[in-house]
């Protein structure tokens, strides 16, 4: 699943900035430093939007296709903020045979977003996943860790009404 870039706007602090500056100087002349600086960049930010990347390839001296590269090949970092409740459906093969595709349709039309976005107000995001592990529960939706079992596309609306 190719990873889609944020649909909203920057918006970093420069204590988020200070932050990241120090990580960068802490791993600057370790091998592999792509990697962990990164995984807390991750941290700082929550995402990993392309001018943070950039910082990272210029305070590290590499091309920022490295540092995008490590950032869209590994499934721990999103290229995009989550929104403070992250709807994810799994796309696992059993959730996929029992109808997820509709489901994720459904929420997608709901929340006016495609997964990986986050809508206008921060307050969804969309994730379309591989595999929650809870295949005899199939089709599966979460939001932030809470778990909706056996979904269907008629029943998206009173979820996410929960959480409005």
């Amino acid at each position: 699943m190719q990873k889609r870039i944020s649909n909203l706007p920057f918006k970093g602090t420069p204590e988020q900035k200070q932050k990241l500056d120090e990580v960068i100087k802490k791993h600057k002349q370790e091998k592999g430093a792509i990697l962990p600086v990164l995984q807390e960049a991750q941290d700082i930010y929550g995402y990993l939007p392309a001018e943070v990347q950039s910082i990272i390839a210029e305070g590290l001296g590499v091309p920022l296709e490295e540092v995008y590269g490590v950032s869209t090949f590994y499934s721990q970092f999103s290229l995009t903020p989550k929104g403070k409740y992250n709807v994810s459906i799994c796309l696992g093969t059993a959730c996929y045979v029992k109808g997820a595709a509709a489901v994720l349709d459904r929420v997608s039309a709901v929340l006016g977003i495609q997964p990986e976005e986050c809508t206008p107000d921060g307050k969804f995001s969309l994730t379309a996943c591989r595999c929650v592990g809870a295949c005899g529960l199939a089709p599966v939706l979460t939001v932030n860790g809470d778990v909706y079992g056996r979904m269907t596309p008629e029943e998206v609306d009173q979820v996410l009404a929960k959480y409005e």
